[in-house]
């Protein structure tokens, strides 16, 4: 088991930066992928980047793709998304997920056994 928690959200103006982390605990960190979903009020979960064990391999949405980047730390338990150039549209709580294997259902919320509570990240226009 592995548990995740958020940090980093915060209100920022449309064009900024946040750095979202999530740290985690348990020694099997380094055996899962992990990715990234966001939820808006009103609407599903939906896939934002996911990264693999060793960070070699990441995927994004078309939607966040040249604007956010994630990668990992295996050896601090932690993994990040940089998110640059921020619109409005990227409102919503974003959450950190953990799997056991890549694979293509990477992208589905219901693939992913482990989560964080998620952290709120604002963008004004």
């Amino acid at each position: 088991q592995v548990q995740l928690v958020e940090s980093g959200g915060g209100l920022v103006q449309a064009g900024g930066s946040l750095r979202l982390s999530c740290a985690a605990s348990g020694r099997t960190f380094s055996s899962y992928t992990m990715g990234w979903f966001r939820q808006a009020p009103g609407t599903e979960r939906e896939f934002v980047a996911a990264i693999d064990r060793s960070g070699g391999s990441k995927y994004y949405a078309d939607s966040v793709k040249d604007r956010f980047t994630t990668s990992r730390d295996n050896a601090k338990l932690t993994v990040v998304l940089q998110m640059n150039s921020l619109k409005p549209e990227d409102t919503a709580v974003y959450y950190c997920a953990a799997r056991s294997f890549w694979g293509p259902s990477r992208v589905r919320p219901s693939a992913y056994d482990f989560w964080g509570q998620g952290t709120q990240v604002t963008v004004s226009s």
